[in-house]
C-alpha cells in the first residue's frame, strides 16, 4: 500500500452526518440502499450504501456516519450519490458502517 503524507489525507474532508431518511433502490446492481443524510451546516446529501443485509432500513433513521464528502456525484442507475459512506469491509464483503461512539454536532470534520 501506497504511504501518504498528512496534506494529503487532509484533502479528504470526512463528516459526521445523521441518516434522516432511507429508500429501497431496486434499480442498483447490487442490492443498497438510497440515504438521505444530515449534515447539518453543509445541508442534506445523498448516498447509496450495499448494507441491506446487515442492517434493516429501520435501523438506520437517526443513526450518525461518517462520509466522505468531497468526492464528485456519482450516477449509480437513476440516482446521484453524492457523498461515500464509511464503513468496515468484512471478509465475506459485507460493510459494517462506521459512527462516533457518542453525539457530535451534525457536520463536525474528522480527523
Amino acid at each position: 500500500m501506497a504511504q501518504i503524507n498528512f496534506e494529503d489525507f487532509e484533502k479528504i474532508e470526512i463528516h459526521v452526518g445523521k441518516i434522516i431518511k432511507v429508500e429501497e433502490f431496486p434499480q442498483a446492481k447490487k442490492p443498497a440502499y438510497k440515504l438521505w443524510i444530515d449534515f447539518g451546516d453543509l445541508g442534506m446529501k445523498k448516498s447509496s450504501a450495499q448494507i441491506t443485509k446487515l442492517y434493516k432500513s429501520s435501523e438506520l433513521i437517526d443513526r450518525l456516519i461518517l462520509a466522505v464528502t468531497n468526492f464528485p456525484p456519482r450516477q449509480i442507475a437513476n440516482f446521484i450519490s453524492e457523498v461515500l459512506v464509511l464503513g468496515v469491509v468484512l471478509d465475506d464483503g459485507e460493510v459494517v458502517l462506521i459512527q462516533p461512539d457518542r453525539d457530535v454536532t451534525l457536520g463536525k470534520r474528522i480527523l
